[in-house]
């Protein structure tokens, strides 16, 4: 007798609804994108118990016709795929065909449509993947679609189902992040006792950003201005097809000003041609644009858009359309990094004391949209806090094995988080006050944020202050010999003058290497010192960087290597630490370093053990000098490693302080 038989068609359909639907909030992505690929202009969720008793989705968009509506639920049948050609240019957010039959083969399910050109509707209704009926009705041109009691006919599936406000959460997020994505586009998002989202239809990425978060979330961020370039500059080929000549990538978006920072990368959305994904290659490029501005133990805060033709990006590679694949990875990753970095050059962000105070007081979970934070207060929380978690998408979205999970920062099972109230910005500290007594509690003391757009914080600078406000410093002295005080028009200011010499020396240095100019001083006497077995192996793939650099280091036997030179301004007590510095530091990175990363690297290490030390008095004429040089750098916020450079007390934060205003 045969041992392999085929599954019946109830069973497969619910093993495939498994790929599909993991929980009440992936069933709002595949309706919700269902609605945005029918031109919806209002998209309308109500759901009850978090949306394992019920979720409906309303849209204004196109609608279906009787037969169509029929159509819809069979598995593979779609509007949007003709050919498999098809398949290499999707221009549409769902194309599988698996999205209603999926839903369907697990809840109750009704679909309600009316096509505009039709009199009358069509009502549609499924119980268990089994057809229940169908009538003609009376209805609004565009659909509805209700799913009832999720899981009701699977039980097992249905008990990995997490708290009401866990699963609300999700929806909450999902939905906050396509409205980000469509700042053009009315979305609402509704409880029997609340509603959650109300979010009008904006003009620009900015204004859906304030509507989400408020005034001093926008204001700690800084635009990354359209910018495109045509995909011909990573084309080698002499011959191109003049469709392919005229291709090009455009990035776009909003991220964080270096003082924002996070423990993980939850605050980093990215969209692929309006699509939200999570992509290695994109997160690379953008922890690659923050390199030698944050620390690289933390992250930013980063909105991001990515528009190319369709054929230049693969979106069939995983069952729920969060995985991505480039044709030209290596021109997108560039592009990408290059653009955020010139964004942040231009901007030049200087910290607050305000901001920078609030920034190391309050957990990193606690900040608003850098957190996946949602407007009404809904932010990641524990299970059994009375607060729901976020949805980035969650962990189970994504394949086992894939990996994209802990490894990649974006699990948050295990993300010390905590509760907070209201809407957090950016940059505040906040005290949750007593537990929330239960999620209706929480969710029943959230004001509608529509209404509720956050006016400036009172706590926050009235002007953030600008890189070009060093230049007119003047040096007042110094506290414990190691951070220099200094006024202007604009208020009172303090510099760390070792982070602050680091980034004069780093940029310098970076300078020399290019123009190939690098000063070099020799030891008076070699100094042999030992090197573990990998070391050695890291000396050798960068022997020729190091010389480069102002290094003069030779091999003596197996272990042992002599330092003849090193670059000017470093002192022979530090020698040997600095060689060693750069050979760890690049083996714990990767032996695949860039030329770029790794001249990075050299530069921010020598520039450190260079730099004028803390505990170091300095004359009147250092500081000015030193200050003047700042000004000029490319970067003068932080310092190679991420550390803050200069803080301001403004003049209003002054007169805040003695109550004067």
């Amino acid at each position: 007798m045969s041992r392999i038989r085929i599954l019946p068609e109830s069973v497969a359909n619910k093993i495939a609804a498994g790929e599909v639907v993991e929980r009440p909030a992936s069933v709002v992505k595949e309706l919700l994108e269902n609605a945005l690929d029918a031109g919806a202009k209002t998209v309308r969720i109500e759901v009850e118990q978090g949306g394992k008793r019920m979720i409906r989705m309303t849209d204004d968009g196109y609608g279906m016709t009787h037969d169509d509506a029929l159509l819809a639920f069979e598995r593979h049948a779609t509007s949007k795929l003709k050919t498999a050609d098809d398949l290499l240019s999707i221009a549409t957010l769902g194309f599988r065909g698996e999205a209603l039959p999926s839903v369907a083969a697990v809840s109750r399910l009704l679909l309600e449509t009316r096509d505009e050109s039709e009199s009358e509707g069509t009502r549609v209704e499924f119980a268990g993947g089994k057809l229940v009926g169908v009538k003609p009705a009376g209805l609004p041109a565009g659909t509805t679609v209700s799913v009832a009691d999720i899981f009701y006919c699977v039980p097992a599936r249905r008990k990995f189902l997490k708290s009401d406000t866990t699963e609300l959460g999700h929806i909450a997020s999902l939905v906050t992040h396509y409205a980000l994505a469509n700042p053009a586009k009315q979305f609402i998002l509704s409880t029997p006792t609340q509603e959650i989202i109300n979010c009008a239809p904006a003009e620009t990425l900015a204004d859906r950003v304030y509507q989400l978060f408020g005034r001093q979330a926008l204001d700690e961020l800084v635009e990354i201005p359209s910018v495109s370039a045509p995909f011909r500059a990573a084309i080698t080929e002499p011959q191109l097809d003049p469709e392919e000549e005229r291709a090009s990538l455009t990035v776009t978006g909003l991220t964080s000003r270096p003082e924002v920072q996070r423990l993980n990368r939850n605050g980093i959305y990215v969209f692929v041609n309006r699509r939200l994904v999570r992509d290695r290659l994109i997160l690379h490029a953008i922890h690659e644009a923050y390199r030698n501005i944050l620390p690289p133990t933390v992250f930013p805060a980063t909105l991001l858009f990515l528009e190319m033709p369709y054929e230049e990006v693969d979106v069939n590679v995983h069952p729920a359309k969060i995985e991505v694949r480039f044709r030209r990875s290596h021109f997108v990753h560039d592009f990408t990094r290059d653009t955020i970095r010139q964004a942040l050059m231009s901007a030049r962000p200087i910290a607050s004391f305000a901001t920078a105070a609030a920034t190391n007081a309050a957990p990193p979970q606690a900040q608003g949209f850098g957190n996946g934070g949602l407007p009404g207060g809904i932010t990641p929380a524990p299970e059994g806090s009375g607060v729901p978690r976020a949805f980035i998408p969650p962990m189970e979205d994504f394949p086992r094995g894939s990996g994209v999970g802990r490894d990649g920062g974006f699990d948050l099972s295990n993300a010390p988080l905590q509760p907070v109230e209201q809407r957090i910005p950016f940059g505040s500290s906040t005290a949750f006050g007593e537990a929330a007594a239960s999620a209706a509690a929480q969710i029943a003391a959230t004001p509608k944020w529509a209404a509720n757009l956050a006016a400036p914080s009172a706590d926050a600078p009235a002007t953030l202050p600008r890189p070009e406000q060093i230049a007119d410093l003047k040096p007042l002295g110094q506290v414990n010999s190691s951070f220099i005080v200094a006024v202007n028009g604009e208020g009172l200011w303090i510099v760390d003058q070792h982070v602050a010499h680091e980034r004069v020396l780093f940029e310098q240095h970076l300078e020399a290497r290019r123009a190939g100019q690098i000063e070099a001083q020799r030891m008076l006497v070699p100094l042999v010192i030992e090197l573990s077995p990998r070391q050695i192996v890291t000396f050798e793939k960068i022997a020729k960087e190091l010389g480069a650099n102002g290094f003069e280091v030779e091999l003596m036997g197996v272990k042992s290597v002599a330092i003849q030179a090193v670059p000017a301004g470093v002192g022979a007590p530090d020698a040997e630490k600095l060689l060693c510095e750069i050979l760890d530091g690049i083996e714990r990175e990767n032996a695949a370093i860039s030329i770029e990363t790794l001249q990075a690297k050299i530069a921010a290490s020598t520039a450190c053990h260079a730099a004028i030390k803390v505990n170091m008095p300095l004359e009147p004429s250092k500081m000015e000098w030193l200050l003047d040089a700042l000004a000029k750098t490319d970067c003068p916020m932080s310092c190679p490693h991420g550390r803050p450079v200069v803080l301001r007390y403004s003049i209003k934060e002054i007169e805040r302080a003695f109550h004067r205003i």
